[in-house]
């Protein structure tokens, strides 16, 4: 049987190449110092993001303190396995997924909706008043945000206190399971709606005037210009948004809900990040943590990967 040999690279195709390494030599030494600022930003993350990765081996391998920090025999999914037939495992990953999805529904499209009604205010001081006003909660250390919620919410805090004003009765919230998703997602919104505002409003200064001036033209009142031409000058920048939180779905704020919650609400409040705290490091089940953290993160991917090709087909645009 004859086999074809394999094509000769064409002198065209070789000039081509050459042009294009040349290319990129001449950029990187003619803008070496901006190259050069990614230096440390690269190498925290080999360090920090992408190093610890090789410790998810201990997944497969049981763990055990003061042996291998990789494990001292390979078990193969046992501690998947594990966590899968783990009833109290599928209550905090539902938790999770409905914590996530409120989060997600309220803090991302909120920051767009305050962006584009900021747009629309004319007196420049009150508006760089109310900017000013709605980025300062993202600065609040977590420990004085969640030391606010528990003095707001506690029996003797202020929304009680309203509350007993206008004749009702006072509410322990943070005794009551059903309460805690409504109050760490309005959390959510009050601390990141600002500053998640900031990369839309950028966003909307690149918009071509004279887009608005033809919509004027053809009638369009307020309304229909940011629904024709505002909302579109901004859609990349919501997807990318988009599939980036999507990413972090399942990685709800850790610090907030670790300062919160208590064993009496559990059942609304305890998600994947601390049910890991307390198996992983308070019960020194590393290898069962390293497991269900590695499944957690597949599924980020998975999501990302999900979204980023639905966006593609949907508004053609995406990531990659």
């Amino acid at each position: 049987m004859e086999t074809k040999a394999a094509s000769p690279v064409l002198p065209q195709e070789r000039a081509v190449k050459k042009q294009k390494q040349r290319s990129v030599g001449r950029l990187f030494r003619k803008d070496w110092q901006l190259y050069s600022l990614l230096v440390l930003p690269v190498i925290y993350l080999l360090i920090f993001k992408y190093g610890p990765m090789i410790g998810n081996v201990i997944a497969f391998r049981r763990f055990v303190p003061g042996g291998s920090i990789f494990g001292e025999k390979w078990v193969g999914f046992h501690y998947f396995q594990m966590f899968i037939q783990d009833p109290n495992f599928w209550k905090v990953f539902t938790n999770t997924l409905i914590l996530g999805a409120l989060t997600l529904l309220f803090t991302f499209p909120i920051p767009i909706i305050f962006a584009l009604l900021l747009n629309e205010v004319k007196n420049k001081k009150f508006k760089k008043f109310v900017q000013t006003a709605s980025y300062m909660p993202h600065f609040l250390s977590i420990v004085i945000v969640a030391g606010m919620i528990l003095q707001m919410t506690s029996a003797s805090g202020s929304i009680n206190a309203l509350i007993r004003f206008f004749g009702g009765d006072g509410i322990n919230f943070m005794q009551r399971a059903e309460w805690f998703r409504a109050i760490y997602v309005t959390s959510e919104v009050w601390q990141g709606m600002g500053w998640g505002a900031i990369l839309y409003l950028a966003a909307l200064t690149t918009i071509d005037e004279s887009l608005y001036e033809a919509a004027k033209i053809d009638g369009a009142n307020r309304w229909k210009q940011t629904l024709h031409v505002t909302i579109p000058g901004i859609l990349p920048t919501i997807v990318t948004l988009l599939i980036l939180n999507m990413g972090s779905f399942l990685a709800i704020g850790f610090e907030k809900i670790l300062l919160l919650y208590n064993p009496v609400i559990y059942e609304t409040s305890d998600v994947i990040s601390t049910y890991l705290y307390r198996v992983g490091l308070q019960s020194s089940s590393f290898s069962y943590a390293t497991a269900i953290g590695l499944f957690e993160s597949i599924i980020g991917l998975i999501l990302v990967f999900s979204v980023n090709a639905i966006s593609r087909k949907v508004t053609e645009r995406s990531l990659w």
